[in-house]
């Protein structure tokens, strides 16, 4: 009899043991980096404002500071209950740069038992600060997560930006390829997987070759070699699941002919797609046009492609089941010319934009042409000259 226990104890183990592994295939871990040069490493952060006072937060344990006067400011985080941590900016004398900054790393609402960060560089009207560790504490244990900071101070304007210091990365499998996955935090509230409508709110996800920079934004979808998937990301970034969406509803957004690349988002996420006789086909949603090319090439081989990007907020569209979206974006592309006089000396600014507005950028097999040019005559033909417009 208690031989059979034994047995039936280690078939139980087994067989837990297979359950536990199916299921970390199902969750693709990926593994953190940071680093004060983050933004510069991966190419794309959002940062964050935050607004400064001298008033010191009633309740709240501070330290013994140096300086005579400190800044204080909150940094909005759902990974706390508070929902923020408190932020100090002081000096390492009484008077002088703001050059010591102390966070509540730990989430305890006080101040008092950290130790500050000491500015790693400074310039005549900044201090840089990070990366800056804290702890959040979930149900699955400790998370750590870093911050990277830059004051701002002049003509008695003070400003604090913070940006992600950290980020996840590795190689996980898509269908049967490997891929490597990025995920950014974006917003900086130290979560990973926040989508919105609106751009700036949502987090970012790369998935394809190592060192690639097709980010796309955090969302109900993504797209990974023409299929689509739901992802799942862990709220801290640990981890990352892909399940093949089945049965979308989607609908057609109707375009100019000529565009060749077309891009929108919204809280289904970014995609890049290439319409087919200006038809491209979209999950049902709400969308806001993001950007759009048209590419084509002169008599002469060369290729060119003219791209718009920074639309206004009308370019919003939804798309239904069964319905076609018509959206009116793309050529014919307005070439203007400002110009302005101020004390004698004129000046001239040459622009182009689309028809609903947006900026447009010219290449010329993937660089910028050459700038153009403006003729200048007088009416009495006294004065005949033409002169370069330089780019910057």
């Amino acid at each position: 009899m208690r031989k059979r226990i034994y047995i039936l104890l280690a078939v139980g183990i087994g067989l837990l043991f297979l359950v536990s592994q199916v299921t970390a295939q199902d969750e693709q871990w990926l593994q953190y980096h940071s680093s004060r040069e983050a933004g510069r490493i991966l190419g794309e952060f959002g940062s964050q404002t935050m607004q400064l006072s001298t008033e010191q937060p009633k309740g709240v344990k501070l330290p013994q500071f140096k300086g005579q006067t400190q800044l204080f400011a909150k940094w909005p985080t759902p990974m706390v209950e508070s929902g923020w941590l408190w932020i100090a900016l002081d000096r390492t004398h009484k008077q002088g740069p703001y050059d010591l900054l102390y966070i509540d790393s730990n989430g305890n609402g006080g101040l008092d038992d950290e130790t500050a960060a000491a500015a790693y560089r400074m310039d005549q009207r900044s201090a840089y600060f990070g990366p800056v560790k804290v702890i959040f504490e979930i149900e699955d244990g400790p998370v750590t997560y870093h911050l990277n900071f830059r004051f701002y101070y002049y003509s008695n304007r003070n400003s604090l930006y913070a940006s992600s210091g950290g980020w996840y990365e590795g190689d996980i499998t898509v269908g049967a390829t490997k891929k490597h996955c990025v995920l950014i935090d974006q917003n900086v509230n130290g979560t990973f997987n926040d989508k919105s409508f609106e751009s700036g709110k949502s987090d970012r996800i790369r998935i394809g070759p190592k060192g690639s920079r097709d980010t796309r934004f955090v969302g109900n979808f993504i797209e990974v070699d023409g299929t689509l998937y739901r992802p799942e990301i862990a709220c801290d970034g640990a981890f990352i699941k892909l399940d093949r969406a089945e049965d979308v509803k989607s609908g057609n957004v109707k375009l100019a002919e000529s565009i060749t690349q077309f891009s929108a988002n919204g809280e289904n996420g970014l995609f890049v797609l290439k319409p087919e006789k200006g038809v491209a086909l979209l999950p049902v949603g709400k969308y806001r046009v993001y950007d759009w090319a048209v590419e084509r090439q002169d008599d002469k081989g060369i290729n060119w492609k003219l791209e718009g990007n920074g639309l206004n907020e009308k370019n919003v569209f939804d798309i239904t089941e069964g319905k076609e979206a018509i959206l009116s974006i793309g050529e014919p592309i307005v070439a203007t010319l400002d110009a302005s006089e101020r004390g004698g000396t004129h000046s001239f600014r040459h622009s182009m934009k689309g028809r609903a507005g947006e900026n447009i950028e010219l290449t010329r097999n993937g660089a910028r042409p050459q700038a153009p040019r403006v003729h200048i005559k007088s009416a009495d033909g006294a004065y005949d000259r033409t002169y370069s417009f330089q780019y910057g």
